[in-house]
């Protein structure tokens, strides 16, 4: 029996598969990357709206109780104590609204395996 020729093969077969492995880890990576920067990209999209329509509805409400409350500044005042309502608000929930949500989406991302590994 050639026994050289037998571990030739093997290592061959070795060094393919381990070159298969670090391309299907790359496309891996490419796809997580592109995924999660293409969410991120939309999500900076998303709050830029968001932010543009409360900035908007913010001065209306200013303009609507200065004229109710003939005074502008008192106005101003309570709607940013509406704002910092909100905002501890939001700062209490961050871990259930942000954390626990961006951690779902990365586990899915990273760990979900859609494609057998034969």
């Amino acid at each position: 029996m050639d026994y050289s020729k037998s571990f030739e093969n093997l290592s061959s077969d070795a060094r393919e598969y381990i070159d298969l492995k670090v391309d299907d880890l790359k496309l891996r990576t490419v796809k997580g990357l592109s995924v999660t920067i293409g969410r991120l990209l939309w999500i900076i999209l998303l709050l830029s709206v968001v932010s543009v329509v409360l900035m908007t509805l913010a001065f209306g409400l200013v303009a609507l109780l200065g004229d109710v409350l003939d005074s502008f500044a008192a106005a101003a005042f309570i709607v940013a104590g509406i704002f910092v309502v909100l905002g501890v608000v939001v700062w209490f929930l961050k871990g259930k609204l942000f954390t626990d949500s961006l951690v779902r989406l990365f586990a899915k991302l990273f760990f979900d395996d859609n494609s057998s590994n034969g």
